[in-house]
């Protein structure tokens, strides 16, 4: 089996992989890389869901890539726009001849004596196994599955005799012209999902167990587009991101430091879109606090619109079994649907369930610990792609990627084969990864790698803070091990046990 080498390796070419690449591509010219993409397509997750409505949540002169303005009216954009861009940019900068598409990769394992990665990847329909490697390993397959979303066991989902849909699996075929349809959730998908489908199907129902914070935005930034006339694109478009940082920063602290304040804000905003007599307490005021789960947005108040015409509806009780015609609700209440749609979130996956092996010891992420928000302790030559929460994901991913050149950089100055970092005892009590209370980050706080409660270790949600630790602090910081040789690194995974051994 022929093994072809690579500088480094980009596990995916959505919107973090097609990024990596022209960071590597621009700071570190002389790399050679490829992008290791599963999928037929560029644009991961904007490629993945086709279902109604499907857009952002954060804005694109965020979301969007700082180095290619977004040009677009809307600053809240649909799906299929923000595909197109991705694979524009791709295409434009010659990114898209880097990429493998149909590579799935099952399994990383890294050799200190030969200081590289061996990647086992399987490709095209018949998955034929075939092996590559790299000096140095980045994955940017984001933190989900993209096989399947999460589904509970509903008690008699098979007596429903309608259809039974889940975003992430849409039927490109599916008519809800004048049909029935419950929409199960509350989250960004559902919110996106009931006023999409409201202008066509007879009524839409959002079922919910319990209510999410929903605040209304502008589909247009009339600021930025302002400032897009008088200035020139490239300076418009930085003012405009910065003025949106600024914006995104002072929610999440007020959210944060202030939670009685900011529900009134969010409460009030409610309200004003909604009839007088509306029961906004029972619908749209959680028990949580405001961005203990991530906060949706809705475009020009679409959702409250459709329910104050009377083309949705939002209904907050729990289910106690699917029916022949729709479900039963604890209340005794039946909702009558032809098609229930599940928007009940997504299955999160570390790495794309790569399993990963460092000198023939097998990785257990869940108990690991996550360097600068996008590397391992104790694993050689490798990150990951993570965005935030509070925020676009697109303004980590651009520092995280910013970063990983300027560690190949300085360990090419240096002569240097290998770096890892290093654990020691000061790293604190393991805390969750992703500081959130949602149902999906829950059933998977297990799976994921632990951050601390001080640098390097903590995964801050604060975009101003990394971009002077990531682009201005140093790169040796006393907690990377660097080598110029080819032999294992002492290391010490942050774990609560000691790592399986591969079976030989």
């Amino acid at each position: 089996m022929s093994t072809e080498h690579f500088d480094v390796l980009i596990i995916g070419a959505g919107l973090s992989g097609i990024g990596a690449a022209y960071h590597l591509q621009t700071r570190c010219p002389g790399k050679r890389y490829a992008i290791l993409e599963g999928r037929s397509a560029i644009g991961g997750t904007w490629d993945l869901f086709r279902y109604p409505g499907v857009r952002s949540d954060s804005d694109m002169f965020t979301l969007g890539y700082s180095f290619r303005p977004w040009k677009e009216a809307k600053a809240i954009a649909d799906g299929p726009s923000i595909r197109d861009y991705v694979r524009d940019t791709a295409r434009e900068l010659g990114i898209d001849r880097h990429i493998r598409f149909n590579h799935r990769v099952r399994a990383a394992s890294w050799s200190s004596e030969q200081a590289r990665w061996t990647v086992e990847v399987d490709v095209g329909p018949g998955e034929e196994r075939v092996r590559t490697s790299c000096s140095f390993l980045y994955i940017c397959s984001g933190y989900y599955r993209y096989e399947s979303g999460y589904t509970p066991s509903f008690p008699g989902r098979d007596d429903f005799q309608g259809q039974l849909v889940h975003p992430q699996r849409w039927p490109e075929d599916l008519d809800y012209r004048g049909k029935r349809v419950v929409v199960i959730g509350s989250g960004a998908t559902a919110v996106t999902l009931v006023p999409a489908m409201a202008a066509d199907a007879a009524h839409v129902t959002m079922l919910q167990r319990s209510p999410s914070y929903i605040a209304s935005l502008p589909s247009e930034d009339p600021i930025a587009n302002a400032i897009r006339e008088h200035l020139p694109e490239r300076i418009a478009h930085r003012v405009a991101r910065w003025k949106n940082v600024a914006l995104s920063l002072l929610i999440y602290q007020i959210c944060q430091r202030a939670p009685r304040l900011a529900r009134r804000m969010l409460r009030k905003g409610v309200a004003r879109h909604l009839p007088a007599d509306f029961d906004i307490d029972t619908h749209f005021n959680p028990r949580y606090d405001p961005w203990d789960q991530r906060l949706c947005l809705v475009p020009d108040a679409d959702l409250f619109r459709a329910v104050r015409e009377g083309r949705a509806s939002v209904v907050t009780d729990s289910i106690r079994t699917f029916t022949k015609n729709g479900v039963l609700l604890e209340s005794g209440k039946e909702l009558q649907a032809d098609i229930l749609v599940t928007a009940t979130g997504l299955e999160l996956l570390f790495c794309g369930g790569i399993r990963i092996s460092v000198d023939g010891d097998v990785l257990d992420p869940g108990r690991s610990f996550i360097y600068k928000g996008l590397m391992l302790g104790g694993v050689p030559n490798f990150a990951f792609c993570l965005g935030y929460t509070n925020a676009s994901w697109t303004l980590r991913a651009e520092l995280a990627s910013t970063y990983v050149c300027r560690l190949l950089n300085y360990m090419d100055r240096h002569g240097y084969r290998q770096c890892l970092p290093r654990p020691d005892e000061s790293v604190p009590d393991p805390r969750p990864l992703l500081g959130l209370t949602s149902g999906y980050v829950r059933r998977s706080v297990d799976h994921l790698p632990k951050q601390g409660t001080k640098a390097p270790w903590y995964f801050r949600q604060n975009y101003v803070l990394d971009l002077l630790a990531m682009k201005l602090g140093p790169v040796d910081d006393g907690t990377i091990v660097f080598s110029r040789e080819g032999r294992p690194l002492r290391r010490e995974l942050a774990s609560a046990e000691r790592p399986r051994r591969v079976e030989a």
